[in-house]
């Protein structure tokens, strides 16, 4: 992937901490930005919910560097904020019933953790914070599509989580002058997204399902809607955030979609085709947490980042089924 270059800056003598890095799209923007020539990436990451084997795919390249350690721990953040240009925080406890299940550690991660790093980020000089937020925030806001200004209560201790960093990284602009940007992911999917363990998301579910000739559930009625957004068009939101020079971007935080959407039941249906599979899904009762319709407004990210989502569903699919299809089982 990334045939696609997404800045136009010389990365060549830059350094970057990617948290979350052996997960599914911090390994994604690693694996960009050693694609053109990064002068350093550095991944922290406590291995919870990322992969040893997204470490491996880069460790031979001089200019990787893995620390294994937590976001939890305020030294940790610190010393890895040492020598570091840039900051791309995408470590994180996903998963609203995770959250739900368990909030003391979805918080301690969501929120201790996110503290942490823009703290150490501050304290060592980093240049600009880029860190992850979620659709979620918007909780039972019924507005489409959904505008940054405009949120509704939260439905998860997991949707608090991301409220609150936004408030943090808003009383650091303001408050120090850190140069920071929120990205908003809505339903992002694709390559290295785990099909494995309890909290596992609807795509890469469905088509693990598919392949083994399974009928995997459906939550709800499926005729609930997402703005799914392929992973390569989240690493084009991070890099263009990390560089963007347009006046007034930086303490903000931004919608990152396709402005599109579509229902779990015609997802299903759109992935059947895909796999040849006449497999049927099972319908149980709804997720509590879920919100019930969601679509971004990505004019702001447009006007501000210079973002242009790139791949719409049907191609990210196809692209992300290819990759299903050898991906190796793993252990969780």
């Amino acid at each position: 992937m990334y045939e696609q270059k997404f800045h136009t800056e010389d990365i060549l003598a830059k350094s970057f901490l990617v948290t979350g890095g052996a997960g599914f799209i911090g390994s994604n923007i690693v694996e960009y930005l050693l694609k053109y020539g990064a002068g350093k990436v550095r991944v922290l990451d406590n291995l919870s919910e990322g992969l040893r084997e997204n470490v491996e795919l880069f460790i031979a390249n001089p200019n990787y560097e893995f620390v294994e350690g937590s976001i939890t721990d305020y030294a940790t953040c610190l010393k890895n904020c040492e020598g570091i240009d840039y900051v791309l925080h995408q470590a994180a406890l996903g998963s609203v019933p995770r959250s739900i299940k368990n909030p003391v550690a979805t918080n301690e991660a969501n929120v201790t953790g996110f503290l942490n790093m823009l703290t150490a980020a501050k304290d060592s000089g980093v240049k600009r914070f880029v860190y992850a937020s979620s659709s979620s925030v918007y909780g039972d806001s019924a507005e489409l599509p959904k505008r940054e200004e405009n949120i509704g209560k939260p439905l998860s201790p997991y949707a608090v989580s991301k409220l609150v960093d936004e408030f943090y990284a808003d009383i650091f602009a303001r408050t120090y002058k850190t140069e920071v940007i929120g990205l908003r992911y809505f339903n992002i999917f694709g390559p290295r997204q785990k099909p494995d363990g309890p909290y596992a998301a609807a795509i890469p579910l469905f088509m693990d399902a598919l392949l083994k000739n399974k009928s995997p559930f459906i939550n709800g009625d499926g005729e609930q809607t997402r703005d799914f957004t392929f992973v390569e068009n989240a690493v084009q939101a991070n890099i263009c955030a990390l560089f963007t020079t347009t006046e007034g971007a930086t303490g903000r935080v931004y919608n990152v979609a396709v402005a599109e959407r579509i229902s779990i039941n015609l997802l299903f249906n759109t992935l059947k085709k895909l796999t040849g599979s006449a497999v049927n899904a099972t319908y149980r009762e709804e997720r509590e947490g879920d919100v019930r319709n969601s679509l971004a407004d990505i004019s702001k990210a447009q006007k501000y980042l210079g973002y242009q989502p790139t791949v719409k569903v049907e191609k990210g699919l196809e692209i992300t089924f290819n990759w299903f299809k050898t991906r190796k089982p793993q252990k969780v």
